[in-house]
């Protein structure tokens, strides 16, 4: 960028006048000085946002510790009075809380697994898609080893990991990994997720159409999309217990309102207009078509949240891929007769 030529005085400036700002005096002509633009040093990064403080969080850690001393103190005091009444009775019960407190480690180990398992799926996504925006070769294979190490005890994922591990060697972009990838390895995921999502939806569509009650509508649905939640997860990531299943309900419901899909938008409105006459013939058939649209798209949520990677190459499965005709459940029952 070239820039006009400026006049730059070298003596001292005239008695009050302050430096820097006085013009220089050529003759009858004077020249203003003109202020430098200096480049502004980038601010640095904002320091990252420190939680809140939460009376909700210190209420359930005070009420769960107060809990669990109170069930040591109770089991302690029967076994004692067990034990001073009938040596027998106290062993057997002691016997009796050392099996319920094994159980209860197990349970808690399984739990963090899941979690844990969860949170590495979710930290790969979130390296997957930083190393599509701006990522190193090194980066690419970095992700692609861990997405082997991932399903490395699947069978049905070895053909996949042993063709990406014969190409990462030629690939030397990351983008280009990431590809092949998602190509070996999830491809064949994303087709078992969206038969589960398709069928999920038309069953929920099936049942709630022919159902006499609305109460059976809400607790099928209810049911059906906690099964779909597992199913999925167990696809990609493996399938969770109670708490992880209840952690990855409440990721769905969140990427839910973050993309404004609880009411699924111009697609749900779309194929609510393809199946008009469905819903003209029977109300309780169109209330069954939207059940069972919602179900779809929260199994498509779940797909996206329980992915270990963004979609580079494919298309992410839509609406009209696993709903696109709720009412061939009809087709297949005349053709089954």
């Amino acid at each position: 960028m070239s820039k006009a030529p400026r006049a730059i005085r070298l003596d001292a400036p005239m008695p009050g006048e302050a430096a820097g700002e006085a013009p220089v005096r050529q003759g009858d002509l004077a020249i203003l000085p003109e202020s430098e633009p200096i480049d502004a040093p980038e601010p640095a990064a904002a320091p990252a946002l420190r939680r809140r403080f939460s009376w909700g969080s210190l209420f359930v850690a005070g009420l769960s510790g107060f809990l669990a001393l109170a069930a040591g103190v109770w089991v302690e005091n029967t076994i004692r009075a067990l034990m001073s009444q009938n040596p027998a009775l106290g062993y057997a019960a002691l016997v009796c809380a050392a099996v319920a407190a094994l159980a209860l480690i197990v349970m808690l180990g399984r739990v963090t697994r899941d979690i844990l398992r969860e949170r590495k799926v979710e930290a790969l996504r979130a390296r997957a898609v930083a190393a599509l925006a701006a990522g190193t070769p090194g980066e690419g294979r970095a992700i692609a080893d861990e997405l082997i190490g991932l399903y490395k005890g699947r069978a049905q994922t070895a053909q996949g990991r042993a063709a990406l591990q014969e190409a990462l060697p030629q690939l030397f972009a990351a983008r280009d990994m990431l590809t092949v990838a998602e190509r070996s390895l999830l491809s064949p995921l994303d087709a078992q997720a969206t038969a589960q999502i398709a069928q999920a939806a038309r069953r929920v569509s099936l049942v709630t159409a022919v159902s006499p009650r609305a109460l059976v509508d809400v607790v099928f649905v209810l049911v059906a999309c906690a099964r779909l939640l597992r199913a999925i997860a167990g696809i990609y990531a493996g399938r969770p217990g109670t708490l992880g299943l209840l952690r990855l309900a409440r990721q769905v419901m969140n990427h839910l309102v973050l993309t404004g899909g609880i009411a699924a938008g111009d697609a749900v409105i779309q194929q609510v207009v393809g199946q008009g006459l469905a819903a003209r013939l029977s109300a309780k058939l169109g209330e069954g078509v939207i059940n069972g649209m919602l179900t779809a798209r929260i199994g498509l949520s779940a797909l996206a949240v329980c992915r270990p990677l963004p979609f580079v190459e494919a298309r992410p499965p839509t609406l009209a891929d696993v709903a696109g005709d709720l009412g061939s459940w009809r087709g297949d029952k005349g053709e089954a007769g």
